[in-house]
């Protein structure tokens, strides 16, 4: 029998031998830690015991979760893919209920031996069944570089109402299990109990959350900071705690106040390994509650709880997803990644087992099921383009089509410059060119970032350069050079692969985070490898300038006046959906274009009149058509100019309200 401190040494020495081991073969860690949770369990090698200690460890684990949740949780990004997460969102969750409500009915009749399950109990498998796993999806739609792609939003969107959903689950299905008779009554109390906390939580503590943290930080104490910040997420478990409610739903609100300060980017980093810790340990105990025995007894079982959910997922999911306006391909690979289980199905499940809800055989099945299915997602991810290409006919022709309309766009195209990726620094380097009068041609796998850049007249196409058929489409036989502006080793590696088997004597520019990738990148084929720092973007484009012809005197001279500018031309950026916030994002300038449409305001005016220096915001760029036009403060502004303004986010919202407002 362990104590708590031995136990506590036990389980995270497991926990580093289960994440290496899982990492040796590139699989997520959360999936080391169930299956170490497995193993030392009870029902395993008999080393840990489900006891009150590994309980404990468990709920401080779910508490940091929503926490993490809860930071977050952003009206901004929330409103900006409501019609995803409010539609798509919500008829993914409802739908895999009702089917779960549906199963409980006829459970007598298929599954007689685990006896009828109730319908609280259908609904909050129902809930569980609904998740899918936020962190081995993110991860692996991040090392594909598809977190941007059509397919990608929607995934993301849907993630995102899952971990809304689970709030109001973790409130619902407690109400259900105490039903006395009267549900109406017994939900109605749970409701008006959570309103009331979350009311007086936020209320009061958006005003004392900031100030509260000014007094703190004005310690200058890292240590008083953690404490104030621990101190913060567990009173708020504690309060809600108090109420009837879920520790999980007050460690929610507290993340989602800090979110609204300008400390929310600190505490993430400080919590970060903290939570993380936590949550390994409480996957472990998660993993402790199966019965391997039991499993191996009713494997057909498990086998059947697996495939039926699985394939359930997908064709739910897939279909939703065409429902609402999807091709087939992103329908299906939205399905696809989605049709696994998810972490937050293990605290549901959990919450419903601790509330007896159902036979413990049916959660043992149902557990074992959950975890095949999370270890089954890298591998059905990796081969989610095979399947599609099999399963939609006419996905081939989609993506023949797309890669038509970029080789028409860079077909009249001589040695020009392909420019992989089209954030921050691919900007920069095309205004550079532009100005040397050297045509380029960017491929970017942000569609928003494509359409306002395209919108303001830059040659940019929706491409992935990690793909043969885009650079040959992109005329890569005729280019004069290809830059990499993104730091994305793996997809570097890909793009210097097809390069050096297409055209081997291209110059190739690679951009990357540090030195420690230099060496591998230089073996691959890169001509040159610029490492991030202070002026990355800045010494990317000197290089591309010298390499394509132009003298290194002009070179110097316009980098040296780049420098006696404090780097005004290069600061001006689109800004894209895979862009991360930083700190005080709002003050950092941007672009942004403007069409003046039918109707707007500053139709008719000069832009003397519309006299947008008030709100700190320069106009750069003036398009009617095609054409770019010289303009002064006299121009007067005709229907379907575009605009491209210069400022920061709030003074370009104002900006665009006075040229737009009817």
């Amino acid at each position: 029998m362990f104590s708590g401190l031995e136990l506590t040494l036990f389980l995270l020495g497991a926990a580093v031998l289960g994440v290496v081991v899982f990492r040796m073969f590139h699989l997520p860690p959360m999936l080391g830690y169930l299956v170490v949770g497995i193993v030392i369990g009870p029902h395993g090698l008999g080393f840990a015991e489900d006891n009150e200690t590994t309980h404990a460890l468990a709920e401080f684990g779910v508490v940091f979760l929503m926490f993490s949740i809860g930071l977050e949780f952003s009206l901004p990004k929330l409103s900006s893919m409501r019609h995803i997460v409010f539609g798509l969102g919500v008829a993914q969750v409802l739908a895999t209920i009702a089917v779960a409500m549906v199963f409980g009915w006829s459970t007598a009749y298929i599954l007689p031996q685990l006896h009828n399950i109730s319908w609280p109990a259908a609904f909050a498998l129902g809930g569980a069944l609904a998740m899918s796993s936020t962190a081995i999806v993110s991860k692996l739609l991040t090392e594909r570089l598809e977190l941007e792609t059509e397919h990608g939003r929607r995934i993301l969107g849907i993630l995102l109402f899952q971990d809304l959903a689970l709030v109001p689950l973790l409130i619902i299905v407690p109400a259900l299990a105490k039903n006395t008779g009267n549900l109406a009554v017994t939900l109605a109390w749970a409701t008006t109990k959570a309103v009331v906390v979350l009311a007086l939580l936020l209320f009061f503590g958006q005003k004392l959350m900031r100030s509260w943290f000014q007094i703190v930080v004005k310690r200058r104490s890292q240590e008083l900071f953690m404490l104030n910040l621990l101190m913060i997420t567990l009173g708020a478990a504690w309060i809600t705690e108090k109420a009837g409610l879920s520790l999980a739903l007050g460690a929610f609100i507290a993340g989602m106040l800090i979110s609204e300060t300008e400390y929310k980017h600190q505490v993430e980093e400080d919590i970060k390994s903290f939570r993380d810790v936590l949550l390994g340990l409480f996957f472990i105990t998660i993993g402790m509650l199966l019965n391997v025995h039991l499993v191996l007894e009713h494997w057909w079982l498990v086998l059947l709880l697996l495939i039926g959910p699985v394939l359930l997922k997908f064709v739910l999911i897939a279909g939703l997803a065409k429902l609402f306006g999807s091709t087939t391909g992103v329908a299906l690979r939205t399905g696809l990644a989605l049709a696994q289980a998810g972490e937050f199905g293990f605290v549901l499940l959990n919450q419903a087992g601790g509330l007896q809800l159902m036979d413990p055989l049916l959660i043992q099945v149902i557990l074992a099921s959950m975890v095949l299915s999370m270890l089954a997602a890298p591998f059905i991810l990796a081969k989610s383009d095979a399947i599609v290409m099999k399963l939609s006919a006419n996905e081939w022709m989609l993506q023949s089509l797309a890669l038509t309309q970029l080789a028409t766009r860079t077909m009249s195209s001589r040695k020009h410059v392909i420019i992989a990726g089209f954030g921050r620094s691919g900007q920069s380097l095309a205004k550079l060119l532009d100005e040397e009068g050297i045509p380029y041609h960017a491929l970017e796998m942000d569609p928003d970032l494509v359409h306002d850049t395209q919108v303001a007249g830059a040659n940019v196409s929706y491409g992935d350069a990690a793909r043969r058929e885009s650079l040959v489409a992109a005329g890569i036989h005729r280019a004069a050079a290809l830059v990499v502006t993104y730091a994305s080793t793996p997809s570097a590696l890909k793009v210097l692969h097809h390069a050096n088997e297409l055209v081997p004597t291209l110059p190739v520019i690679v951009r990357s985070h540090d030195d420690a990738d230099l060496d591998k990148l230089l073996a691959a084929g890169a001509t040159e490898v610029v490492p991030e720092a202070l002026e990355g973007s800045l010494m990317l484009a000197s290089h591309a300038l010298v390499m394509l012809g132009v003298p290194l005197r002009r070179v110097v001279h316009r980098v040296q006046r780049a420098r006696d500018e404090r780097y005004t031309s290069l600061r001006g950026y689109f800004h894209g959906a895979s862009d991360v916030p930083e700190d005080n994002d709002n003050l950092h300038v941007r672009l942004e274009s403007v069409v003046l449409g039918e109707g707007a305001s500053a139709i008719g005016k000069t832009l003397y009149q519309v006299a947008l220096e008030q709100f700190d915001t320069e106009v750069t760029m003036l398009r009617r058509g095609k054409l770019r036009v010289e303009f002064a403060p006299d121009t007067q502004l005709q229907t379907d100019d575009i605009l491209v303004l210069r400022g920061t986010a709030e003074n370009i919202l104002k900006a665009e309200k006075r040229l737009l407002k009817k």
